[in-house]
């Protein structure tokens, strides 16, 4: 039996020899090596498959999305590329707090939420908190509260959706007993305010 012998220029390639070599690196592997070798052709043909054809598509909505952008803001009067520099951004963050003056109408309107969510408010801790160096201080509030789980909930979420300058630090729920609907919940509150 002779060899099958390939000239390619100058190279010389032995099939039969390269065939030997390549079973031989296969039975190597084991039994895992084989799951990984096929894994990784799996996931050659998925990226070629799925992946690939995906790009285009993302790349077409996104043309889509930036003409969208420049009808809306042609018909807006508003010019589509408009840049903010680093000053007018900061500022623009800081308008988004409420001023420092308004705490007292905050702590009304968290007091309307938890009357609408019929949660007890007892008396609260309230201490104003100037960071050095910092714009904004801290309305740091302990509300003590008493509900049901459902309705501290709701409390807690409609606050927070109302207030969007809250934050809530910590909190501790107690309950008497495993039959007991109601919870005693410490609640403490960040409210962060422009100075």
């Amino acid at each position: 039996m002779e060899a099958c012998v390939v000239k390619i220029d100058l190279l010389k390639i032995n099939i039969p020899q390269i065939s030997q070599q390549a079973s031989w690196q296969v039975a190597r592997l084991g039994s895992v090596g084989k799951i990984g070798v096929g894994l990784f052709a799996a996931a050659i043909v998925f990226f070629l498959a799925a992946v690939l054809p995906q790009s285009s598509m993302v790349s077409e909505l996104k043309e889509r999305a930036d003409a969208a952008q420049v009808q809306v803001s042609a018909q807006d009067g508003s010019s589509p590329e408009r840049r903010i520099g680093g000053d007018q951004a900061l500022q623009i963050f800081y308008d988004f707090f409420p001023r420092v003056d308004s705490s007292p109408f905050w702590v009304r309107e968290l007091v309307r939420i938890a009357k609408k969510n019929g949660v007890e408010m007892n008396s609260s801790d309230y201490r104003l908190v100037h960071e050095n160096n910092a714009r904004l201080a801290r309305y740091e509030m302990i509300l003590p509260i008493r509900g049901k789980y459902p309705q501290i909930r709701s409390f807690i979420a409609d606050s927070l959706r109302d207030i969007p300058a809250l934050a809530i630090a910590g909190m501790v729920i107690k309950r008497e007993n495993v039959q007991t609907e109601q919870l005693d919940v410490r609640l403490e509150i960040n409210l962060f305010l422009d100075e």
